[in-house]
């Protein structure tokens, strides 16, 4: 969401009209309210801070805008392009009185919820990084001298 603006130093302004461009499909049923109220229920997930784990405001818009476009599409009824569609790879199919299973492989617990939509497998991928542990090594350490 390259016209995305800074709500100040750090926090990313939630703009609709860069987000209905890229989710042009969604923006057809997600006025700017039930967006911008999207945008909030996203900052659950994704912290709109400064001290943010994704410290780039930039990357940050982009996944805040791909949480936006899954809730929207979960939120949405299947007729308007809601949550009614398939996500991950066609593991079987039929015919007769139309069947289709997919498959989006094993996913931890807290995938689950994000593979609904394609918008949500993509913020999940796009954030793999984020849930890796980090090694934050202590500072130095006095050596211990006993008499």
């Amino acid at each position: 969401m390259s016209g995305t603006t800074t709500a100040g130093p750090g926090v990313v302004a939630f703009d609709y009209a860069a987000w209905s461009a890229r989710f042009a499909t969604l923006a057809a049923n997600v006025g700017a309210a039930q967006a911008q109220a999207c945008f909030e229920e996203a900052t659950l997930y994704l912290p709109n801070t400064p001290t943010s784990p994704v410290r780039d405001v930039g990357r940050r818009a982009l996944l805040l805008g791909l949480l936006v476009a899954h809730i929207a599409t979960l939120a949405l009824p299947e007729e308007q392009g809601g949550a009614g569609g398939l996500v991950g790879r066609v593991a079987s199919a039929s015919r007769g009185s139309v069947s289709v299973t997919t498959d989006f492989g094993r996913q931890p617990e807290r995938a689950t919820w994000f593979a609904q939509t394609q918008y949500g497998a993509a913020f999940w991928a796009a954030t793999r990084g984020l849930r890796q542990a980090r090694y934050v090594p202590g500072g130095p350490q006095m050596p211990r001298i006993w008499p």
